[in-house]
């Protein structure tokens, strides 16, 4: 089930999916990403397990980003709950989150995937009897994510999207449950497009640069020229990201 936060906007699309995660024939549910402080959706969600007749046992972060996860420590308390994630100052309780965990409530598997890049702590959970990978902001329901330089890398965004690719191709994946946007059901071709994308942005930085765009500001007003302006600020963590990386592999060369 999924219960959208009220906070749409340009760079949260529709809102926040709050995800609740269950198996048929229990009465337990695990929570991920409450969300915003928000009272009233954090109730929500509450009672939307409980109306289901499933009590919500675990929560869960996707990332520390406030849509995600700022209603984390009052949806706890509304429920009694830990909250488990990456970072260790997200946590309510004694119990984190780490590459390769298994987490099991009443019956429902959840497996632990390191998907760093947007930001350093993001995990995404491989749901396998769903064939399905909930993604936070990895992978959006709609357009692309940001790396969120310089917490975000994108060296390493670009792995774990090729760890995401190899979810698809050996595990079966089909299933992308993002954190923002609508279910989707290529998950493969999500991420090729990903991958894609990524590629021809670091390319047409890597132009911008060799014809003289030197700031992260004037690559941005060249390269993406085409994209609403009030998305640019966003688009500049990702520039900045794309020329850290050229600049690592010895592919551009930038003033001190």
């Amino acid at each position: 089930m999924n219960v959208l936060a009220p906070n749409a906007s340009a760079m949260t699309l529709d809102g926040t999916n709050t995800w609740i995660l269950t198996e048929p024939d229990s009465d337990l549910a695990v929570v991920v990403d409450p969300g915003p402080l928000d009272d009233t959706h954090l109730r929500h969600v509450a009672d939307t397990a409980e109306r289901a007749g499933k009590r919500v046992a675990l929560t869960l972060l996707t990332h520390g980003h406030p849509d995600h996860a700022e209603g984390a420590a009052r949806f706890a308390e509304l429920t009694r709950t830990n909250v488990r994630a990456l970072d260790p100052a997200l946590r309510l309780g004694d119990e984190g989150l780490a590459a390769g965990d298994v987490i099991g409530v009443g019956g429902l598997e959840l497996r632990v995937v390191p998907t760093p890049g947007h930001t350093a702590d993001s995990l995404c959970f491989h749901l396998p009897a769903d064939q399905a990978v909930l993604t936070g902001d990895t992978i959006l329901g709609r357009g692309t994510t940001v790396v969120a330089h310089p917490d975000g890398r994108l060296g390493d965004y670009l792995d774990s999207l090729r760890r995401l690719r190899s979810l698809t191709a050996d595990d079966g994946v089909h299933t992308v449950l993002p954190g923002h946007g609508p279910v989707l059901e290529d998950a493969q071709g999500v991420v090729e497009y990903y991958l894609a994308h990524r590629a021809h942005r670091l390319a047409q930085v890597e132009t911008a640069v060799e014809d003289g765009y030197r700031t992260p500001g004037e690559v941005v007003a060249r390269v993406y020229a085409d994209v609403d302006r009030s998305l640019w600020p966003a688009a500049e963590m990702s520039v900045r990201a794309q020329l850290e990386y050229l600049g690592e592999h010895g592919l551009i060369q930038l003033p001190d």
